[in-house]
């Protein structure tokens, strides 16, 4: 799954472009076209985001391989405690002096959160890693499409459309959805939802609570929600230390590192070209799930999940137009 961004960070995925102001490019982002360092500069930041996509797929891979042992809903309540209680003693963020709205604001974003990971997992425990991620991306693309108001736009979301009537379009070998568990695809377009859910809650934190500390707090709700159902179904099995051992695994490479390498390239690159390399990670998911799992795509599989890639680099691209325009 997407790793979620810092509070701080501006930008989530293709929509945010669309939702949130662009911070000014920095040093990272340079302007430094002839020489060897302007290069590196310039893919510096790209590495980071890339890597941070890379860390997230492969987290969520190792989810899929634990899954066994603590179920989906076990997975989830391992992740998202292991990475509240990281994030709480990194940020300690103070939990005084915030008003109703400050709280409402964080309780939204902690539900979003906690939505957007118990649904993908749930997927992921049904359909392939890569039309999992594949259906979850077309919630941000919806919202951009919504947020934006553009015919453009909608042209790249019947683009995105396509794609997905390629994937149900055939039910033999390969993955295409029309031989996948419906259940499994209606939990990820539901995480795709959350997903836009969480853009919004995530910018609107951002500009209440100074660096990440919404999003420690954020976590912190998360987990408390995500505990009872993670008790239930997988019960003292939560506690093995293997188990443990392995949920901190997924925690870190799905959390963790990929929040401190996004937080490193946002400072570095303006917000509509991260998002426009978020929209890769489908691509990244598909490929995590081929090394890891042995998740082989057919040739239809993967022309669906570029058209949904296109669509999404599309909007974005369009948002940044108008913008400078």
């Amino acid at each position: 799954m997407p790793a979620p961004s810092s509070s701080s960070s501006p930008a989530a995925s293709p929509a945010v472009a669309a939702t949130t102001p662009d911070p000014s490019p920095t040093q990272g982002s340079g302007s430094a076209s002839g020489s060897g360092s302007g290069l590196r500069s310039g893919l510096g930041p790209v590495a980071l985001v890339i890597s941070a996509g890379i860390s997230v797929q492969f987290g969520a891979a190792l989810a899929v391989m634990i899954m066994p042992r603590a179920g989906a809903a076990g997975v989830v309540t391992l992740r998202l405690a292991a990475a509240a209680i990281v994030l709480l003693l990194l940020c300690r963020p103070k939990v005084r002096g915030h008003s109703r709205a400050d709280w409402g604001t964080v309780l939204a974003f902690g539900v979003a959160m906690a939505g957007m990971n118990g649904l993908f997992y749930q997927s992921i425990d049904r359909i392939p890693l890569g039309p999992a991620v594949t259906l979850e991306v077309l919630g941000p693309l919806a919202l951009s499409v919504i947020v934006s108001r553009r015919l453009v736009n909608v042209l790249w979301a019947g683009l995105a459309l396509g794609g997905v009537v390629l994937l149900s379009g055939h039910g033999g070998g390969g993955l295409g959805f029309g031989s996948l568990d419906p259940l499994g695809a209606a939990f990820a377009l539901g995480a795709g939802a959350m997903w836009a859910a969480y853009i919004v809650f995530s910018a609107r934190t951002g500009r209440r609570f100074p660096q990440a500390d919404g999003l420690a707090l954020a976590m912190a709700v998360a987990a408390v929600i995500s505990l009872p159902l993670g008790i239930a179904e997988a019960g003292s099995d939560l506690l093995v230390p293997s188990t443990l051992a392995l949920g901190l695994g997924v925690a870190v490479l799905s959390s963790v590192l990929p929040y401190t390498l996004e937080l490193l390239a946002l400072r570095r690159m303006p917000a509509p070209t991260f998002a426009i390399l978020m929209s890769l990670e489908p691509a990244i998911a598909a490929t995590a799930g081929f090394l890891v799992l042995n998740q082989a795509m057919s040739a239809l599989d993967a022309l669906a999940i570029a058209l949904v890639i296109a669509a999404s680099m599309g909007a974005v691209r369009s948002q940044i137009r108008k913008k400078t325009a």
